[in-house]
């Protein structure tokens, strides 16, 4: 789900919140050595994400935030904010040449360019926890 998150409303928040879950604490922060990535150049985007970046002439830059149940990707326009919430469930995520990235949820996307050692990692990160969350779907 695509939402505007450039104003604080806790309907929103909540939204996020049940999707993905709520923020880790600091604990878990520091030992999986940064929940955030670094700063990622958008390359290519579905229709409705490509609309909102061609509103404005800056570089089209995101961030992903790891979350316990999903990631989300933040992304500005204009002098607005939005925010791409993915869970684990519905991610999909292709590594397409060496330097790209493709991020899937439905029908949106986003391509983001990966040159340095950091961004690889960071992938690698998700990867991990969204297998541990799968496996956790099917401890009974």
């Amino acid at each position: 789900m695509l939402l505007n998150v450039s104003y604080k409303n806790f309907k929103v928040t909540e939204r996020i919140n049940n999707e993905v879950g709520k923020p880790f604490n600091l604990w878990d922060r520091l030992r999986l050595k940064g929940t955030g990535s670094p700063r990622l150049l958008i390359t290519s985007a579905s229709l409705h994400i490509r609309n909102l970046l061609l509103l404005d002439n800056s570089p089209n830059n995101c961030n992903i935030e790891l979350r316990p149940k999903g990631i989300i990707i933040r992304f500005r326009s204009l002098l607005e904010t939005y925010a791409l919430i993915i869970p684990y469930y519905k991610l999909s995520l292709y590594k397409g040449n060496s330097t790209e990235y493709s991020i899937h949820r439905d029908h949106y996307f986003i391509k983001v360019e990966s040159k340095t050692n950091e961004i690889h990692e960071f992938m690698r990160k998700i990867l991990k926890k969204r297998s541990d969350s799968s496996s956790h779907l099917f401890d009974s």
